[in-house]
């Protein structure tokens, strides 16, 4: 990737408004980031170490939440040491790597929420055909899929970004982001204006097959008690996540292009990591809470590593 323009470094100016309350700002995101970590992983390994969780809804979770900490692993540990740093700045190939991090994780985030709605789809509407059409081979191939394309897309991205002649080196963000590069270009940037928005279309798409197919399920789901009852247990909770993670998408695209310079830092701040944050911590904690199988089996891990923490205190 070559760097066609003379900048080395951007600096970024969201930190401006944090002078004040840094240690405050410090212990709340390393408490949020740690939150997060155990919160996923737990959820990663009580998927993992019970049997009865080997189902396609459940690797689906599972896949949610290693994509959690991959896109909070890109934002995180950069944005706890700026908030203590007296200069913000981040190198030119370590900005495009964020870009990338960021935004490959928020593709795969509605990705993966898209295979949901079909696994959900399948299961409901489709009962007797589920295990031929939701087959090991194919959940195999639609999760490579999911990962597959968001980064083949971000790859032209980001590669789009890096050919750009740059005249500033200010990003008026916590983090770097792909329209805040592009709009310190010298000159037009008409294919990287086409190339966002066929990806914003085409992740849009995502999410009216996910409307349509909650649709379908809501019709399939009134006709029985247990139609119901399946579509209260399982895809309410993938209904909130979805209204998590596509609000605070909206909240990045929309303020990135349209967005004013008139908007108070603060409330400019808060619009951005709205998709780093929301979406990391209530994600798992809404699977782990209102799914029954992941609730009592979280329980029952946590019993039973309490009795042998006891045993050994004992011994």
């Amino acid at each position: 990737m070559t760097n066609t323009s003379n900048i080395v470094i951007f600096s970024l100016s969201g930190f401006s408004a944090t002078g004040n309350y840094k240690i405050t700002l410090f212990s709340l995101t390393l408490l949020c980031y740690c939150l997060i970590v155990v919160v996923n992983v737990s959820l990663i390994l009580t998927i993992i170490l019970d049997q009865n969780l080997h189902e396609p809804m459940y690797v689906f979770i599972c896949n949610l939440c290693v994509n959690i900490l991959y896109g909070t692993a890109g934002f995180y540990p950069k944005f706890i040491f700026d908030i203590l740093s007296d200069i913000q700045i981040i190198s030119y190939e370590g900005c495009l790597l964020q870009v990338f991090v960021i935004y490959t994780y928020a593709t795969i985030d509605l990705s993966v929420l898209a295979l949901m709605a079909y696994d959900r789809y399948v299961a409901i509407c489709r009962p007797l055909q589920y295990h031929s059409v939701m087959s090991v081979r194919r959940i195999a191939v639609l999760i490579g899929l999911s990962w597959l394309v968001p980064l083949c897309c971000e790859v032209m991205v980001v590669t789009l970004t890096s050919t750009l002649k740059l005249c500033g080196s200010k990003i008026d963000k916590f983090y770097c982001e792909n329209w805040s590069i592009v709009k310190l270009a010298c000159s037009t940037t008409p294919a990287n204006n086409i190339v966002g928005l066929i990806i914003i279309a085409f992740y849009c798409g995502h999410f009216l097959f996910i409307l349509w197919s909650y649709v379908r399920l809501i019709r399939s789901a009134l006709k029985s008690r247990e139609g119901k009852r399946k579509f209260t247990q399982t895809c309410v909770p993938h209904l909130l996540c979805l209204l998590n993670v596509t609000s605070a998408l909206l909240f990045d695209v929309m303020y990135s292009r349209y967005g004013s310079a008139s908007v108070p830092q603060s409330v400019r701040n808060f619009m951005a990591i709205q998709i780093v944050m929301m979406p990391p911590i209530l994600n798992p904690l809404i699977y782990g809470l209102i799914l029954s199988k992941i609730r009592h089996r979280m329980v029952a891990l946590c019993m039973m590593a309490d009795e042998r923490f006891k045993l050994r205190l004992k011994t």
